[in-house]
């Protein structure tokens, strides 16, 4: 048995071990394997390891077909659980990445995914599988793109019916009356090809503009020459036997000079030569501007083209001249326009501004002294006529720059008095009609009076601002001015519209009555999009500026004939004053009957067509009832504004109720309910007892008003409405719980929020939604401060309304101060929350009364060398960092920016690197060097951090900002 068992192979047989790390020992060891001690746990455990090991060095030695046959082999053997096993093993190692998505989502995410899918792809998505075409024939999908296109199902779909709307959309689409690309060739011609109906004029007009392209290159070109063989500046002087006048002597040195043109001596006139002697004066010859002027505007086109290719042929022969006319000096001062860029929308105002107008866009963050130098660069010595003001700012006081506001306790300030008196001087004096124009209502209140008189006082001009009677954000712009003369007490002539000297009135009209909308959508672009915004303009400027310096535009190609202007202008307008369901077919009558009325203008039917246009078009509805235009009764102009805002105020509390309340309430009585009873009473439920008070509000105002005198009062009304501010107070604190109670219901319901998409932005709603209805409220109370300084400024102390007018402005103003307490903190718990979901990593951050002060990207530098002197040292850059600095720490995280495809933005993400408290952190800059540039150094109590920013302004703003706040955190600790 003994031999037999010898003779017989145990494991594996030695051909089969043969160039392998076999050992006989172990082999032998092995040898009787088979038996397995159960008993043993200990050595039944080594041996299966053993034999594991073994198996596993085979498996090593196989090959990829071995080990495939093996597996295979194992897996029949294998239970159900020990498959299953093997499965997660597997989804683990080697995740399934390709995954049909409309299996994995929801149906809705489906849909929402193909919904932004062509109508092309979307037939294509139909041809993948049965559970995609049922997806893409949904009637969601389809629905809309008929719709907007105009066309609507002449039948209503059964309730299984599937693919109606698809089926409605390809049969329009195949009945469309089209044209192929040939047959459009054909009609119509194609862009390589040359129109064969050019009229002789036509070619007149190209000739034409083509010379004077010529003509304007070879102005360049002399410009060019004078400027290089010009004289130093300061050290001018005319060459003697230059033609044209005499040195000039004695001009103001603040005047501005045009750049000097050679003199064009041109040949005298000869009969039959198409040449023309463009100088009238024999004593003074016409620079080369005023010549290519005269030949772009005199005489019919063929004598401007004989005049023109005349001038060509002159400026191709003529060598160029050293000698240059005289400077030309403008005498009479331009109007400066200062505006901050704090302002909602200002390109839209720097798109309006009149000539002669020079406008300085300063930044709402920098300092007076630097405004200052702005403004001298801009005027270059001058003297200007009026000053204009456009800042941020109420009727008290003007946020004229970041830490600077102006009023009637700051205007004394040294740094204040001492700007004002710089900036003013570069103002002609009052006697030459000088002064100052502030686009703020400081006329509205007595603080803002009493600045408006100090300011007059310290500069000796004249003051003018609006008078606030006109409510809205900037609509007091267009209400009537006042100027420094009522404050005094001289006269109470209001003054005509100063703010139009410097801006076109129909821009500045469409500016003012949408700039409090402007205003919100700025603020959540600059708090998103602050820094990368102000990168992208910066960069869209740069690119311009190349654009219009290095290439060469022919604007003659984009002009159009007055004829044409003037007819869109007054078509234009007749539209705007209509409510006109089909514009484009009356913009076509008009300009039909326009064309038709210019023909016969020039005979007796001109005054007729005048006559006729006015008819053609409604009176425009004014939406502000007229104002006095002498000095009367400024008290009573703004009561009746005061009612007249009133009404209106009612009319979209009343929309609230009706159009929102009225319809779910009665769906809920009905059983079929949108929102339940108690999502009602917290949204709307407030809404309806602040309509009650103002109601009882307005009807006594309008009993006063109906019988106005001198000695009418409206004090009284004013205060038995504060007395119940509590309505307020509770709508106040409740509209935060309101509004996510919306947001919650529009999520969660369905229903509802279609219910909305319905309601909202509709005329009833006065195209404001209900969140914007619900903030009415908030901006009323604003409006009474107002109305109610303008009454007050405008009552004489002993009138017998005066003490209740001054009773309700307190109040009122303490409202309005709780109020924006409340804003503050709603503004600091959101951004506490974004910042802490911003921040990967980060520790809790709302703990006790910390706030967020700034956030400043930088980027993290490093230095190889220690040892090296600062002024020598260099550094390379780690990583980009972000700098959240709250008023008790300083944080630290590790910016990651990724580029979005296909687009010029960016997003950032933020992971925790460090914090540090501001009682324990110093702050030391770096000096600017060839190596480093705008750098400091974060300096904590365990180790430091060197980062520079972008821009130095950057740096200047953060270092200071963060200066302030370590030492308010150290005098905290005192």
């Amino acid at each position: 048995m003994e031999t037999d068992m010898k003779s017989l192979p145990h494991s594996v047989k030695r051909w089969q071990l043969r160039g392998t790390d076999y050992d006989p020992q172990q082999a032998s060891s092995l040898r009787f394997s088979s038996w397995t001690p159960l008993n043993n746990k200990r050595s039944n455990l080594q041996l299966f390891e053993e034999r594991m090991n073994l198996v596993l060095h085979w498996f090593d030695l196989w090959t990829d077909r071995q080990r495939k046959h093996l597996l295979y082999s194992l897996f029949t053997h294998c239970t159900k659980s020990q498959l299953k096993c093997c499965r997660d093993l597997l989804m683990e190692t080697l995740p399934v990445t390709q995954v049909d998505f409309t299996a994995v989502l929801p149906r809705f995410l489906s849909l929402y995914v193909m919904s932004f899918l062509s109508p092309r792809d979307l037939c294509s998505a139909a041809q993948v599988s049965w559970h995609w075409r049922l997806l893409a024939e949904q009637d969601c999908l389809w629905a809309e793109r008929c719709s907007t296109r105009g066309w609507f199902l002449p039948y209503t779909p059964a309730e299984k019916e599937s693919g109606a709307w698809k089926n409605h959309y390809v049969s329009c689409v195949a009945t469309m009356d089209r044209l192929t690309p040939r047959e459009a060739a054909e009609q119509y011609g194609t862009l390589n090809q040359q129109s064969l109906g050019r009229t002789e004029e036509e070619e007149e007009r190209r000739k034409e503009r083509r010379i004077r392209q010529v003509i304007r290159d070879k102005l360049q070109e002399e410009k060019r020459h004078s400027m290089r063989t010009r004289r130093v500046w300061g050290s001018y002087t005319k060459p003697e036997g230059a033609r044209g006048g005499s040195t000039q002597t004695g001009r103001p040195s603040s005047a501005i000079t045009f750049s000097s043109w050679p003199s064009l001596s041109w040949p005298p006139r000869t009969v039959g030569s198409p040449s023309v002697c463009l100088s009238l004066d024999r004593e003074q010859p016409m620079t080369a501007a005023q010549s290519l002027e005269r030949v772009q505007t005199s005489g019919p086109r063929s004598e401007r083209l004989n005049r023109a290719s005349g001038a060509l042929s002159f400026f191709t022969s003529r060598p160029a001249v050293p000698h240059t006319a005289p400077p030309i000096h403008r005498t009479t001062p331009a109007l400066l326009l200062l505006i901050s860029n704090r302002i909602p929308a200002y390109e839209l105002l720097l798109s309006g501004v009149k000539a002669g107008v020079i406008v300085v866009l300063y930044d709402h963050r920098g300092t007076l002294s630097a405004l200052l130098t702005q403004v001298d660069s801009a005027i270059t010595g001058q003297r200007v006529k009026r000053l204009g003001l456009l800042a941020p700012g109420g009727t008290e006081e003007i946020r004229l720059l970041h830490s600077r506001s102006l009023s009637e306790r700051t205007l004394l300030n040294p740094d204040h008095r001492e700007f004002w008196e710089k900036l003013c001087g570069w103002v002609v004096p009052s006697e030459e009609r000088g002064g100052i124009d502030i686009f703020s209502p400081l006329a509205a209140s007595a603080s803002g009076a009493a600045l408006i008189h100090t300011l007059s006082t310290l500069t000796g001009l004249e003051v003018r601002t609006p008078m606030g009677l006109a409510t809205g954000c900037f609509q007091s712009i267009l209400s009537e001015w006042s100027h420094s003369s009522v404050c005094t007490g001289l006269s109470n002539q209001p003054a005509a519209a100063p703010a139009l000297q410097f801006v076109c009135e129909s821009v500045l009209q469409g500016w003012c009555r949408q700039a409090q909308w402007m205003d919100e959508a700025v603020e959540e672009m600059r708090d998103c999009l602050g820094t990368q915004l102000q990168r992208v303009s910066l960069q869209a400027r740069g690119r311009a500026l190349g654009h219009f310096l290095w290439e060469k535009i022919c604007l003659e190609e984009l002009c159009v004939s007055n004829d044409v202007n003037e007819a869109l202008t007054e078509g234009l307008t007749a539209l705007t004053r209509q409510r006109e369901i089909r514009p484009l077919e009356f913009l076509a009558v008009f300009l039909t009957r326009w064309s038709k009325g210019k023909e016969g203008e020039e005979g007796s039917g001109g005054e007729k067509w005048r006559k006729g246009a006015e008819d053609f078009s409604l009176a425009p509805h004014s939406l502000i009832p007229e104002l006095p235009q002498t000095a009367l009764d400024w008290r009573g102009a703004a009561a009746r504004e005061l009612h007249y805002s009133e009404c209106l105020y009612l009319g979209r509390l009343a929309a609230v109720l009706k159009v929102y309340q009225e319809p779910l309430t009665a769906a809920l009585n009905s059983n079929r309910a949108i929102l339940s009873y108690a999502d009602i009473h917290i949204v709307l439920s407030p809404v309806t007892q602040i309509l009650e008070l103002n109601r009882v509000f307005q009807v006594e105002l309008e009993v006063r008003l109906q019988q106005w005198g001198a000695e009418q009062c409206v004090g009284d009304v004013f205060v038995k409405l504060c007395s119940k501010l509590r309505v307020y107070t509770n709508y106040l604190n409740n509209y935060t719980t309101a509004l996510r109670t919306i947001d919650k219901c529009r999520e969660t319901k369905p229903p509802f929020r279609a219910f909305l998409k319905r309601a909202d932005r509709t005329l009833p709603t006065h195209m404001l939604s209900l969140q914007e209805l619900l903030l009415c409220p908030v901006w009323r109370i604003q409006e009474y401060v107002t109305l109610l300084q303008a009454l007050s400024l405008h009552t004489h102390t002993s009138h017998p309304d005066h003490t209740h007018l001054s009773s309700a402005l307190n109040t009122l103003l303490a409202f309005r101060d709780f109020i924006q307490k409340l804003k503050r903190n709603s503004e600091r718990d959101g951004l506490m929350e974004e910042t802490q979901q911003m921040i990967k990593g980060c520790p809790n951050l709302s703990e006790g009364n910390r706030q967020l002060i700034i956030t400043q990207h930088a980027a993290l530098l490093r230095s190889p060398d220690e040892q090296i002197p600062d002024s020598l040292r260099t550094y390379e850059q780690v990583s980009d960092v972000g700098l959240f600095l709250f008023n008790d720490a300083l944080v630290l995280t590790r910016r990651n920016v990724h580029h979005t495809p296909f687009a010029l933005t960016h997003q950032s993400t933020h992971t925790f690197l460090a914090s540090v408290a501001l009682s324990s952190l110093a702050v030391r800059e770096i000096t600017h060097s060839r190596y480093v540039c705008h750098a400091f150094v974060l300096e904590g109590p365990c180790r430091s951090w060197v980062c520079a920013t972008d821009r130095g302004e950057e740096r200047e703003h953060f270092l200071s900002v963060l200066r302030s706040a370590i030492s308010s955190a150290l005098t905290g600790l005192q």
